[in-house]
């Protein structure tokens, strides 16, 4: 594994251990030239999968990518880590048991948003401002009435 801080290929494993939903195997690794540690993680990837933008562009299915996304609806609210990395783990095991080497961005953004709801309310409402593409406030308005309507 190549060094993330001077390039060095030539690092070490000191530690290895799964994580706590055994989903991935985290390693601690330390470079011989700089003494730099950091982490790394493996995971286990069923498939390759494609995602299918709205402009018909196809991309890799990313995971750090899904997790960035999550996060900036999360940023400063109140949910454990581990909750929401099993959340995420949850998603990617979801599209990749769908069987389908290809997906929308469309199907995805609708699981995440599933996910979400379960665990944040309000970061549910920000990552659907933006999957949704929302303009002014009447969108908000709107959007909030039909999950109010839904949850009475």
């Amino acid at each position: 594994m190549k060094c993330p801080f001077c390039g060095n290929e030539d690092t070490q494993v000191k530690d290895s251990r799964s994580t706590e939903d055994n989903s991935a195997i985290r390693r601690r690794r330390f470079c011989s030239a700089c003494g730099a540690r950091f982490t790394t993680f493996e995971r286990i990837q069923l498939r390759e999968l494609t995602v299918i933008k709205k402009s018909g562009k196809k991309v890799p299915f990313d995971r750090d990518k899904l997790e960035r996304s999550v996060q900036i609806a999360l940023r400063k609210r109140p949910v454990e880590t581990e909750r929401v990395d099993r959340m995420i783990s949850g998603i990617v095991r979801r599209v990749e048991s769908l069987g389908e080497a290809e997906i929308t961005s469309d199907v995805v953004g609708e699981i995440v948003m599933e996910g979400l709801q379960s665990i944040d309310p309000v970061a549910y409402v920000r990552f659907a401002s933006v999957y949704k593409n929302f303009r002014e406030a009447k969108d908000f308005e709107e959007f909030i009435g039909v999950i109010s309507s839904n949850n009475e």
